[in-house]
C-alpha cells in the first residue's frame, strides 16, 4: 500500500508523542542558568584569590571545560543534558562536550586510532571556521582602518 505525502504526515504525528515545550523550557532556563551561575561563582572565587581580570577569564573557562569533560567522561553530562535540552549548549560547556563525546564514543578503537583520531570530530569544523572568520574579518578590518 502506497501513501502519499498527507497520508504519511498524518501517519507520523498520530505517532508522535506531543512534545512538551513550556517544561522544555523552563528546564533548559534553569539548568542553563544554574551553569552561568556555576561560572559567575568561579569567577568570583578566582576575583578573591587575587587573580587578574584576564587570568580570571581564562581560569573560569578552563575550570568549566574541565568539569564538563569529566562529567561528559562518567556519563553525567548526557544525563543532565536529557533533561536541559539547550540549557546545556552554554558555549564553553557544549563545546567541551562536542570534544569529549566523540572521543568517549571511539576509545574502543584504541588511544591513536579512537580517541585522537575522533577527538575533533565535531570541534574540528568549529575551530577551523571561526578561526577563518576571524583572519577574514580581521582583514577587513584593516582595510577599513586604511581607507
Amino acid at each position: 500500500m502506497a501513501t502519499n505525502k498527507k497520508q504519511y504526515d498524518k501517519m507520523t504525528k498520530k505517532a508522535s508523542p506531543p512534545s512538551p515545550v513550556l517544561k522544555n523550557c523552563v528546564n533548559a532556563f534553569l539548568i542553563g542558568g544554574t551553569v552561568c551561575s556555576v561560572g559567575e561563582g568561579l569567577k568570583m572565587l578566582y576575583q578573591f584569590l587575587n587573580f587578574d581580570e584576564d587570568e580570571t577569564k581564562a581560569a573560569v573557562s578552563v575550570t568549566l571545560i574541565v568539569i564538563t569533560a569529566i562529567l561528559t567522561g562518567i556519563g553525567i553530562f548526557d544525563r543532565i543534558a536529557k533533561v536541559a535540552g539547550a540549557g546545556t549548549i552554554v558555549p564553553i560547556t557544549g563545546f567541551a562536550n562536542s570534544v569529549v563525546s566523540p572521543a568517549m564514543e571511539f576509545k574502543t578503537e584504541g588511544n591513536i586510532l579512537g580517541t585522537a583520531a575522533n577527538i575533533f570530530k565535531l570541534a574540528g569544523p568549529v575551530i577551523l571556521y571561526s578561526t577563518t572568520a576571524a583572519f577574514v574579518w580581521g582583514i577587513i578590518y584593516y582595510i577599513s582602518q586604511k581607507v
